[in-house]
């Protein structure tokens, strides 16, 4: 038994098509689509939730450069997941590419961590769904017990964040009702964040106070790594990278794309520009309107309306805006994750009911059954910072073994067609890497090691089930006692 055992090109095309039932997952996502599905993704953690974090804990106005040097990274790791996307059009995204390129413990390695960035993702944003959530009904003179709005660790604590577990309860229903209904609730609830987004650029751009720009990077005066000045901008570019992981979603979808060799690259790269753009801008407006310093709260843009006093309608649009664009971040990393235990489920390696399709909505729905008590668990008592933190870790480690996985795919198959190509193997893949190892370094030490913590625990699934259970190994086992 190898624990670098590829998995064949041939093999993951085949067992894709149909399960021992003759089920499959429907091709219905159009490009359109895909790019609404990575917006829902990339457009809601980070102008929603963390990057007044970002911004009062670590960079200042600065936050800016953060977006931009996270937005680098993200161009190179986009960039391979197209090449591997339009290569491999199959659910499971970097742990069916790492599968095919690196054998199956680093296919594990990354699967485990993909946990991390789309469920442990997912319970990051509902606490920050949470939050506005609470700030709506306020303003309608309806206030929750502080009991049922707080995890145990809240800086105000409580005994359970109900309005999380909610959400996650509502967007696990619609997945499991069908991938269709769930790209049409998602494009949906885009155009509505997107219209938001935009308007809060384009009104709030008259609200700035250009003192609170002074001084746009803050001076580090303690020495210690990460607090403002440039280390301060790395900092939180690690923190709020897990802002951008929607075109990673996209890929989980290629199996359900009408046509993937075209659509994936359109569908990555597309909505990794279009937010890009906005990120930036938004940062821009959010730390002009409000001082950096009062932005360490869960619901920054809440705080930003507040300030703008002569648009009282406003701020009721806002925050049902930025609702509306929490709801599709979550739809979106429940998806992908759904999918990654799909694929990990038809090659052994988790049990056999996660690829299990519903026999009329075909969709695997006790994956997404097992995800929503998970999540809504981690919702109900785990504060936000440390959710992004880790969600960011997994997703940067993921990253660098997709751009390492062109590289070497390019040597070990220069001959199989690739739709799209990376361009300037191996400089692009290499910087890709450097750049995602860069941020992980600066991402705070408890998240390290929980994050050495979480693989550890990985090792041992895989050692003590998953491997004596993968069907690529069982063959090779077999093949290898045939008689010659």
């Amino acid at each position: 038994m190898s624990l670098f055992a590829r998995k064949p090109l041939e093999r993951i095309l085949k067992e894709s098509s149909a399960d021992a039932h003759g089920h499959s997952l429907k091709r219905t996502l159009t490009a359109t689509q895909l790019v609404a599905l990575g917006i829902g993704a990339i457009i809601g953690a980070g102008i929603f939730s963390l990057t007044g974090v970002a911004a009062a804990q670590h960079a200042g106005p600065a936050v800016v450069y953060s977006f931009i040097l996270a937005a680098v990274a993200c161009a190179f790791a986009g960039f391979c997941y197209s090449e591997f996307a339009t290569m491999i059009p199959v659910a499971g995204s970097a742990y069916t590419y790492a599968y095919a390129t690196m054998g199956e413990l680093l296919a594990w390695i990354i699967g485990w961590a993909l946990v991390l960035e789309y469920a442990i993702g997912a319970a990051t944003v509902s606490v920050s769904w949470s939050g506005y959530m609470v700030s709506i009904l306020e303003s309608f003179g309806i206030h929750l017990p502080q009991s049922l709005i707080h995890s145990p660790w809240d800086p105000v604590p409580g005994m359970i964040n109900l309005p999380s577990v909610m959400i996650i309860l509502i967007i696990s229903t619609i997945l499991i009702i069908g991938i269709q209904e769930s790209a049409r609730f998602n494009a949906l609830i885009v155009a509505v964040k997107l219209a938001v987004v935009v308007l809060f650029i384009g009104l709030g751009y008259f609200f700035i106070n250009y003192d609170n720009y002074k001084p746009f990077l803050p001076e580090n005066t303690t020495g210690k790594f990460g607090d403002f000045g440039w280390t301060g901008v790395l900092a939180a570019a690690g923190q709020i990278f897990f802002a951008y992981i929607g075109f990673d979603a996209v890929s989980t979808a290629a199996q359900e794309a009408r046509n993937p060799k075209r659509d994936m690259p359109i569908g990555i790269v597309g909505s990794l520009a279009i937010c890009t753009v906005l990120y930036i801008l938004y940062a821009a407006v959010l730390t002009g309107v409000v001082n950096y310093k009062d932005l360490n709260v869960s619901a920054p843009l809440a705080v930003a309306v507040d300030r703008m006093k002569s648009v009282p309608w406003l701020g009721f649009l806002m925050k049902l805006g930025s609702l509306a664009g929490l709801t599709s971040v979550m739809l979106v990393m429940l998806l992908g994750q759904s999918r990654v235990f799909y694929s990990m489920s038809r090659d052994g390696l988790l049990p056999g009911m996660f690829s299990e399709l519903h026999a009329k909505f075909a969709t695997p729905w006790k994956s997404n059954l097992l995800l929503m008590v998970f999540v809504a668990a981690l919702g109900a008592f785990t504060p936000i910072q440390q959710l992004g933190n880790l969600t960011s870790m997994g997703t940067l480690w993921a990253f660098a073994l997709v751009c390492a996985g062109v590289i070497i795919m390019r040597r070990t198959h220069p001959e199989t067609p690739r739709p799209f190509r990376t361009p300037l193997v191996p400089l692009v893949p290499v910087l890709g890497m450097l750049f995602c190892l860069l941020l992980m370094f600066s991402l705070d030490r408890i998240t390290k090691y929980a994050f050495f913590a979480w693989m550890i625990a990985g090792l041992a699934v895989y050692f003590s089930y998953s491997r004596s259970r993968s069907h690529l190994q069982r063959s090779l086992v077999e093949e290898a006692a045939r008689p010659n």
